[in-house]
């Protein structure tokens, strides 16, 4: 499964993408913005286990962002339970070196698009820590609604923080 971006593919993970997803993932200004499941630092073994917990996902819901031969970043939904059976979250992260070229923002449109004629979901969430406004604004602009802002709600790295919350919505 792979979808075209301008100026890279989003396509399934495999093992041979390690050594990239590792490189580019090892940073603490990409960490610093995630749910603190994402290691930090990020080895080769947390890139091996990640590739392997989603490398049989059948849909497909997480992606690679392939530019320059290599793994540049990541973004996909999870899938939730419950009453969220039908609302997945939506996660990304792309590298330092290729951030503010516009590749999240187009890489949030194709997931969205994607995930709504393939899933059976009604609705996007996408959660933004407060100090990451570049997020935000990628979100925006892939025409993601915000619905509100949860203050003083989350810690990251010893810090309390509002959490943004984001959503788009099955036309």
């Amino acid at each position: 499964m792979e979808l075209k971006g301008s100026t890279f593919t989003l396509r399934k993970l495999c093992l041979d993408d390690a050594v990239s997803l590792q490189k580019h993932a090892d940073n603490i200004n990409v960490s610093s913005f995630l749910l603190d499941r994402f290691p930090s630092p990020y080895t080769l073994d947390d890139a091996i286990d990640f590739i392997n917990l989603k490398i049989k996902e059948d849909p497909v819901t997480n992606f690679a962002i392939i530019t320059d031969e290599e793994v540049v970043g990541a973004i996909g939904v999870d899938m939730r339970q419950d009453i969220y059976s039908k609302t997945p979250l939506l996660g990304y992260w792309i590298s330092e070196l290729y951030s503010g070229k516009g590749i999240i923002t187009e890489s949030i449109g194709l997931i969205t698009d994607y995930a709504f004629a393939n899933l059976d979901i009604i609705c996007i969430q996408a959660h933004v820590l407060g100090k990451n406004p570049a997020s935000m604004r990628a979100l925006e602009k892939a025409g993601y609604i915000k619905q509100g802002i949860l203050e003083r709600s989350v810690i990251k790295n010893n810090e309390i923080l509002d959490e943004h919350l984001y959503a788009a919505y099955k036309n």
